[in-house]
């Protein structure tokens, strides 16, 4: 038939029906593109993520880094037994004046030690004590050489984890303290914590860093919680080295959703940012009215939707227990949004 007959035929109304739904098609055509062009740029960001993460798990086995922990385990352990006395601080004792009194007590004992291997005397009994203090879950140790150590523990669910060390020195009782040595992950901001707070505020260093380091335990493990509970449902996971970027997908359902939590403060173990999207595997029949009352209607490009319910738990929950809320409620958030979409 003639284009112009066609065009002769169809009434001004109809043929601007037809117009817009051939524009509103194109846009969510453009609409997919962009977003699978968005997915394809965070893969591939992820991806160099997971390669710098092999190369830096690679630099933590080199056999420097080993001896260090090492050592510093063995010399921990040796100040654990050779302690005479441990006493527990709260958080109001837990002040200036306290690691004041501890810099004070291992520069007089060096110095004693000093004068002991000068003078060949044999060393005062009383000052050979050993004496640590246990704030919450670290405890400093008087190390020999003017330096002080701490040791944190850190925990998850109430189980213990890893434990980490950190030595602190200074040259004098009078000048700042500096980390000469530490088993810290290399990826956590010890250097930039210590130019931060040590020099001005070195209770606030001390404690910042028990903080990141039981927030990083946290989020690692709730990560390890889910793939070892969900692993069979999860399709894709990628994680930055600290645990505060954190992407996976779920592919068991009618859509593909994708999940991104981030983390704005190493401290945080509930994300600050959330977003989930869903995927549609199917086209969906979009219906106009013009075409309920004809009874046709127009195939539509199935494009992402957010699922606000799914973010509000993740924001709020911790990770296993949001992943076991939105897997409940996700058929039902599902067939809302189909309707929605079919009868729009």
């Amino acid at each position: 038939m003639d284009l112009s007959v066609t065009v002769a035929m169809t009434s001004p109304s109809e043929h601007g029906e037809q117009l817009r739904k051939r524009q509103h098609s194109l846009s969510e055509l453009t609409y997919v593109r962009d977003e699978d062009a968005k997915l394809d740029t965070t893969r591939a960001r992820l991806s160099n993520l997971l390669k710098r993460h092999e190369d830096l798990k690679e630099r933590l086995s080199r056999d420097s880094d080993k001896l260090i922990f090492e050592r510093l385990q063995k010399e921990f352990e040796a100040a654990r037994v050779a302690q005479t006395e441990e006493i527990s601080i709260d958080d109001e004792q837990w002040n200036d004046g306290l690691l004041a009194t501890i810099r004070e007590k291992v520069h007089m004992e060096a110095e004693r030690k000093a004068m002991v291997n000068q003078t060949n005397i044999q060393a005062d009994g009383q000052f050979q004590s050993r004496t640590t203090y246990r704030i919450r879950n670290k405890v400093i140790y008087c190390l020999d050489g003017a330096r002080i150590g701490i040791q944190y523990a850190t925990f998850f669910a109430g189980e213990p984890c890893e434990i980490y060390h950190c030595v602190l020195e200074s040259k004098s009782f009078l000048e700042k303290m500096t980390v000469t040595e530490h088993t810290l992950p290399f990826f956590l901001p010890i250097r930039e914590v210590e130019s931060d707070h040590l020099s001005s505020n070195a209770i606030k260093f001390i404690d910042h860093l028990e903080e990141i380091l039981q927030s990083y335990i946290d989020r690692r493990e709730q990560v390890r919680l889910i793939k070892e509970l969900y692993g069979n449902q999860i399709g894709e996971l990628f994680n930055s080295l600290p645990y505060n970027l954190i992407e996976f997908v779920l592919e068991d359902f009618e859509c593909k959703v994708t999940v991104s939590i981030r983390y704005s403060d190493l401290i945080l173990t509930l994300p600050s940012q959330a977003r989930v999207l869903a995927w549609p595997l199917r086209s969906y029949k979009r219906v106009s009215a013009a075409g309920r009352r004809s009874g046709s209607g127009v195939t539509a490009q199935p494009v992402p939707f957010r699922l606000p319910y799914a973010e509000d738990a993740l924001k709020t929950l911790s990770l296993p227990e949001a992943y076991a809320e939105i897997v409940l409620n996700l058929p039902r958030a599902l067939k809302k949004v189909f309707y929605s979409q079919e009868s729009d």
